[in-house]
């Protein structure tokens, strides 16, 4: 990979390394790095995608969108969720043949508070790029005769859910957080592993750091016009336990875990 290639990547991750306590650790590196893991990595980024589309449509049918418009959602990620869940047990349909846009539903709401309609806006466009991502790695694995096997889910995503608030706003703004400090600790790992991948997929992971950067900041601007004022104690409290996530031992190698032990 060219110097140039290098050294542009280290400028885009400069506010996702200021924003996260702590960068990926060495030991998870040591093992990842390992070409025989290289499949499992992909599949589990390949769901990593699809879980990021899907929680933004949760956040639009939750918080935003009526009836009619989150069946639009759900027919959106259809498709995409019947290639990962049951593509094995009836014939799966081919993402290439849909346009890019053809499966994207106009979502515009009539009244509603400006954060809604900023989530409305944020949130498909989130889905758009996530979904597309989906599809790329999906090519990836597809050229590289990698078949989709099942995984089980890391403990990271979960353990951050588990704390959030239970009142409506605080829940929300918690869920922006967790949002935030996911895409955010996905852009760094993309960038932590670029070094060691081949060609072909380290340009693939430099070319996502764009969108998964500028992500990060979506939800935690997203997260601050709803809560009407500073969130700066509950990001502090969400970045704690993330950076605990990180840097503790799991028992398996996941895109989000910890050092394997």
């Amino acid at each position: 990979m060219s110097a140039h290639l290098l050294a542009n990547y280290q400028e885009l991750l400069m506010p996702v390394r200021q924003f996260l306590r702590c960068d990926t650790p060495s030991a998870w590196l040591a093992v990842a790095k390992e070409p025989e893991y290289l499949a499992l990595l992909l599949t589990d980024h390949l769901h990593c995608e699809l879980k990021a589309a899907q929680s933004a449509g949760l956040l639009l049918r939750r918080y935003a969108v009526d009836d009619v418009a989150a069946e639009q959602i759900l027919q959106w990620l259809a498709p995409y969720e019947q290639k990962v869940y049951r593509g094995h047990l009836e014939p799966s349909i081919d993402l290439k043949s849909l346009n890019k846009n053809q499966a994207v539903p106009r979502l515009r709401l009539n009244q509603g508070e400006a954060w809604q309609h900023q989530l409305v806006d944020r949130m498909v466009l989130l889905m758009k790029e996530e979904l597309h991502h989906f599809q790329q790695v999906w090519d990836i694995m597809e050229a590289r005769k990698i078949p989709l096997q099942p995984i089980t889910a890391s403990r990271y995503a979960g353990q951050l859910l588990r704390r959030i608030r239970g009142s409506e706003r605080g829940g929300l703004v918690d869920k922006l957080i967790i949002g935030a400090i996911i895409e955010a600790r996905s852009c760094e790992r993309f960038a932590a592993l670029v070094p060691f991948l081949d060609d072909e997929l380290a340009k693939f992971y430099v070319s996502l750091l764009r969108s998964e950067a500028r992500h990060f900041e979506d939800y935690l601007a997203l997260a601050e016009q709803v809560e009407g004022d500073s969130i700066r104690d509950r990001v502090d409290y969400f970045l704690d336990l993330e950076q605990n996530l990180i840097e503790t031992p799991d028992s398996e190698l996941r895109f989000h875990s910890g050092p394997v032990q």
